[in-house]
């Protein structure tokens, strides 16, 4: 069996409410408690940095920098951990400057062409507050969990999706100002047409690939299963091939020229693709059900995926899990903490109250966080 893929050390400098911090840690799950405000969700971020992006709360770089530091200072994050290749040290971090400054990531002691590097040794999925109300809130979000999660199995989705923005932001730039040349807009639909389409056909096999594992579950779950399907772009429509399929669209692209320029923007194509989630047991949107329902959901969806990368894989991702015990019942806590166990991952959680953590047992390391400084709890947990 490989190795479970845990952080060993956590070093932090110059990062939100971390002045200066390092953190020894072994291959249990990180249990983080405190008040509202000390910085339990700072650091589990600062762990989500060690992804390509910009981590779970999508800030810019310049908000990371310590609050009344030098921005010039900027910070670093710094993790030894047991990854996918067998152990790596990883750093990361800005310079400072008026944005920020720009990402580095160096990967045992080399600099890394591009953050998607990471994705060789660690693959990190998260959950927070403020993904409560992805089935109520805007397709946009939508797109971005899936993509988050298309990432997790498929490293060349996250540059396929950019290059595909940078086209379409420039066809758009083009029919705005009349510049409508047949060869320049062919060039970049052409682009668009090959992105979008391999985009498309991502998302689509993890959708699937998602659907299955749910319906293997059903039935000895403690977590309602979900329906989940894609729908907005040439979804649910029969293609002989991935070329048909470009085919159609380029078609749609070019007669939709100018459509779109009076629009302001283009109007189709996977960026306008929206995830859609239903309560398979009760038949009903998951935007109808109860907010108690919701997040039930949620949590599913997100252990599901779970289960998908390390099959695909062979290794569990680092979980962070915000708040995650906050709303569930003591039952529902203990069955949630047997199944993170049982995908073989490291979890980080954080809470207000160690109790709520008091059925995972040995299996959890907890710490005390309170302004910035973090401690073990004197009083472990035990078997």
């Amino acid at each position: 069996m490989a190795a479970r893929v845990h952080i060993q050390k956590l070093k932090l400098t110059g990062f939100r409410n971390y002045a200066k911090l390092s953190l020894d840690l072994d291959q249990r799950h990180v249990v983080l408690v405190g008040d509202n405000g000390a910085g339990k969700t700072n650091l589990m971020e600062a762990v989500s940095l060690l992804t390509p992006g910009r981590g779970m709360r999508r800030a810019p770089y310049g908000d990371l920098i310590k609050s009344g530091a030098d921005p010039a200072s900027g910070f670093t994050i710094f993790v030894s951990l047991e990854g996918m290749s067998g152990p790596t040290d990883i750093g990361t971090g800005v310079d400072g400057g008026e944005e920020g400054g720009s990402r580095r990531v160096r990967i045992n002691g080399a600099p890394a062409r591009t953050s998607d590097a990471l994705l060789d040794h660690l693959r990190l999925l998260w959950l927070t507050p403020a993904m409560d109300g992805l089935f109520t809130g805007s397709a946009g979000d939508r797109r971005r969990f899936l993509d988050r999660l298309v990432l997790s199995v498929d490293p060349a989705h996250g540059g396929r999706a950019l290059n595909y923005e940078r086209a379409m932001r420039s066809r758009n730039r083009l029919l705005a100002e009349g510049r409508a040349d047949p060869a320049w807009l062919d060039g970049l639909e052409a682009q668009m047409t090959e992105l979008g389409v391999a985009m498309a056909m991502a998302r689509n096999e993890v959708v699937s690939l998602l659907s299955d594992l749910i319906e293997s579950n059903t039935g000895h779950g403690v977590f309602p299963a979900a329906t989940v399907r894609l729908e907005g772009f040439l979804e649910g429509e029969a293609f002989a091939s991935a070329s048909d399929m470009e085919a159609t669209f380029a078609g749609m692209l070019e007669t939709g020229r100018r459509r779109d320029a009076a629009a302001g923007r283009t109007l189709s194509g996977p960026h306008r693709s929206d995830l859609i989630v239903h309560h398979r047991a009760k038949g009903m949107p998951a935007a109808l059900s109860s907010t108690g329902e919701q997040k039930a959901l949620l949590i599913g969806i997100v252990l599901g995926h779970a289960q998908l990368v390390r099959a695909m894989t062979g290794h569990a991702p680092i979980l962070l899990l915000d708040e995650i015990a906050a709303h569930l019942d003591e039952g529902r806590r203990a069955a949630l903490f047997d199944l993170i166990e049982a995908l073989d991952c490291q979890a980080f959680m954080t809470g207000t109250d160690a109790q709520m953590f008091a059925s995972l047992g040995a299996r959890g390391q907890i710490f005390t966080v309170s302004d910035g400084q973090v401690t073990p709890c004197k009083d472990q947990p035990t078997d």
